[in-house]
């Protein structure tokens, strides 16, 4: 599982035409979903994510979480952050999920959120959306649950 965290002053985001979930102050957190993602490896990357302290306390210090600024999520599934580029031009996406499992880790990942944050959007699951957002900082974030999951080594690699 891979989450791109941006910190944003506004992010919305539409599809089909119709706004499907905008914030203000928070967290715009594109979601991919690999093939061997279970709800709980969900648990540990929501965790982790609503535990960030990424905010900048009066002192000017990433210290406070979401919680502490009372900012918001806009979640957006992307499986494109399982494009594979090693070999050619054309990306691979065979390490992506495929939608309905996707889907189902998508959802569950929406509603725990929700249950511990009170302002919580999404775009809409498998559709062409576009996405705008001020990044403030900019402050963007990669969590990769291979590196909590021991796939990948301490250093990263």
């Amino acid at each position: 599982m891979r989450f791109l965290i941006q910190e944003v002053t506004k992010a919305q985001v539409m599809a089909e035409g119709n706004v499907s979930g905008r914030i203000d102050e928070g967290l715009l957190v594109f979601i991919g979903i690999g093939r061997e993602d279970t709800e709980q490896i969900a648990d540990k990357m929501t965790d982790r994510l609503l535990g960030l302290r990424i905010f900048k306390d009066d002192a000017g210090k990433t210290n406070l979480s979401l919680s502490d600024v009372g900012g918001a999520l806009l979640l957006v599934s992307q499986f494109t952050l399982y494009a594979d580029c090693r070999h050619g031009h054309r990306p691979s996406f065979m390490a992506a999920a495929d939608p309905g499992p996707a889907q189902h880790l998508f959802t569950y990942i929406t509603e725990r959120c929700r249950r511990k944050v009170p302002v919580v959007e999404t775009g809409v699951f498998g559709a062409h959306m576009q996405v705008s957002l001020i990044n403030d900082g900019p402050f963007t974030i990669w969590l990769d649950s291979d590196d909590f999951t021991g796939k990948r080594g301490k250093s990263g690699q």
